[in-house]
C-alpha cells in the first residue's frame, strides 16, 4: 500500500467524477483538468460506422497476456501462468511453440509481453518479457517454426508479487520499448537508476537506444504500472497506467518526462511532473493493453470489464466510448490485426475474475 502520498485533484475533475456516478460509460475529466469533447465529435480518420460483433478466435486459454502478429498473419500469444507461447491462426488453429524456461509465475508475474522484430523476415527474432527467479527480464529468441536460442538482453528489472509491467512493443523508430512496474514500491518510480516504474527504450540488442534522455535505457519515469503502449498515425506515443485509489490514466509519452508517481495520482498541476492525457476512476478501467486503430486508441479494461475507445484529434483525447461492457469479463490485451480488426483477450482466469464457459478466449472485434 502507498503511504504519505499527496494526490492533487483539480475541482473540474471532482465535478466530473460526481457527474460520472450517474453515467458509467464515460470517464472522468481529461488531461490538464479539461473535460474531453463529446464522443459524437468524430476526428479525421475515425471509422464512422459502429464496430461489429466479436467472434471467438480461440478459447480454453489460461490468462493470454499478450499478442503479436507475425508477417504472414498468424499471431504469437503468451500465457502468463503456464509460460506457454502459442501460435494462433486467424481461423483459430493453435499450436504450442514452446514453454519458456525459467519463468516464475507467481502473483502478477509470469510470461508477459511478446514482440516480433520489425525485420523478422530476415532475422526471425521474437522478444519475450517474463518474471524469472530474481528479476523481470527481456529475452530475444529465434522463431522459425520452433522457439530456440533464447538470450537475455535486458535483466535486472525489479520483480514483485504485483506491478511487474510487462508490455513490449517496437516503435516507429524500430527501437524496442519496455513497460515496467514499480513492484508496489513507489520510490523505484522516481529513482532513475532503477528500471522499475519506467518506460525503457533499447536497441534490438538491448542496449540503451541512441538519443535516450539520460544515457541509460530509461525513456520516461514516474510510472506506477504500465501495461499498454501504442503510437498514433503521426508517431505520437501513448501508454496506459494503473492508478491506486482514484485515477487510472492514459499518458501522452514524451522523452525524458516524469509522470509523477508516487507524488501525484491523476492530474496534479505540479511543476516537474507531466499530467495525464485522460483519467478514469479505477472501477471503470484498470487499463492494460492499448492499440491504435481508425483514429482512436483502444484500451482493454480489467476491473472495468470493457474496451474503451478514445477518439483522438491531433494528439488530444475525445470523450471515451465504452465497448463490450460487461459482455466478456476482464479484458487484458488488445492489438490491431493485419486485416484492421482488433484482437482482444480476456483475463478471467487470472485469480481476480469470474471464469465463464470457454474462458479465457481471444476475440476478433471488427471495426466499422
Amino acid at each position: 500500500m502507498r503511504q504519505h502520498t499527496t494526490i492533487l485533484v483539480p475541482a473540474v475533475l471532482v465535478s466530473a467524477a460526481a457527474l460520472l456516478a450517474a453515467c458509467s460509460s464515460s470517464p472522468s475529466g481529461g488531461g490538464e483538468g479539461r473535460t474531453p469533447p463529446p464522443a459524437s465529435r468524430t476526428p479525421p480518420g475515425t471509422a464512422s460506422g459502429e464496430p461489429g460483433t466479436p467472434r471467438t478466435v480461440a478459447d480454453g486459454l489460461k490468462v493470454p497476456w499478450a499478442v503479436a502478429f507475425l508477417p504472414g498473419g498468424d499471431a504469437l500469444v503468451t500465457e502468463r501462468d503456464t509460460a506457454r507461447l502459442l501460435r494462433v491462426t486467424p481461423s483459430g488453429r493453435r499450436t504450442t511453440v514452446g514453454t519458456v524456461p525459467g519463468v516464475d509465475a507467481q502473483g502478477e508475474g509470469g510470461l508477459l509481453g511478446v514482440a516480433v522484430s520489425p525485420s523478422y523476415d530476415t532475422d526471425q527474432f521474437v522478444y519475450l518479457y517474463y518474471t524469472a527467479a530474481s528479476d523481470n527480464r527481456v529475452v530475444r529468441a529465434t522463431y522459425d517454426g520452433r522457439l530456440r536460442d533464447l538470450r537475455p538482453i535486458v535483466t535486472g528489472i525489479p520483480k514483485g508479487g504485483i506491478h511487474n509491467g510487462g508490455r513490449l512493443a517496437f516503435g516507429p523508430d524500430e527501437m524496442l520499448y519496455i513497460a515496467t512496474g514499480e513492484t508496489g514500491e513507489g520510490d523505484k518510480a522516481q529513482d532513475r537508476n532503477s528500471l522499475g516504474g519506467k518506460i525503457l527504450r533499447v536497441t534490438p540488442d538491448g542496449a540503451p537506444a541512441p538519443g535516450n534522455p539520460f544515457g541509460t535505457r530509461v525513456w520516461t519515469y514516474g510510472h506506477r504500472n504500465v501495461q499498454g503502449l501504442a503510437w498514433d498515425a503521426a508517431g505520437r506515443m501513448y501508454a496506459t497506467e494503473f492508478g491506486q485509489d482514484h485515477f487510472d490514466e492514459i499518458n501522452l509519452i514524451t522523452k525524458g518526462r516524469n509522470y509523477g508517481w508516487p507524488v501525484v495520482e491523476g492530474v496534479g498541476h505540479r511543476k516537474g511532473f507531466t499530467d495525464p492525457l485522460l483519467t478514469w476512476t479505477t472501477d471503470q478501467a484498470s487499463p492494460s493493453g492499448l492499440a491504435y486503430a481508425d483514429g482512436s486508441l483502444w484500451a482493454a479494461a480489467l476491473r472495468g470489464e470493457r474496451l474503451w475507445q478514445i477518439p483522438l484529434d491531433d494528439g488530444g483525447a475525445g470523450r471515451p466510448i465504452a465497448r463490450l461492457q460487461g459482455r466478456y469479463g476482464r479484458l487484458r490485451a488488445v492489438v490491431r490485426a493485419p486485416d484492421g480488426s482488433l484482437w482482444v483477450t480476456t483475463s478471467n482466469q487470472d485469480g481476480r475474475g469470474t471464469p465463464r464457459s470457454g474462458d479465457d478466449r481471444i476475440l476478433d472485434f471488427p471495426l466499422g
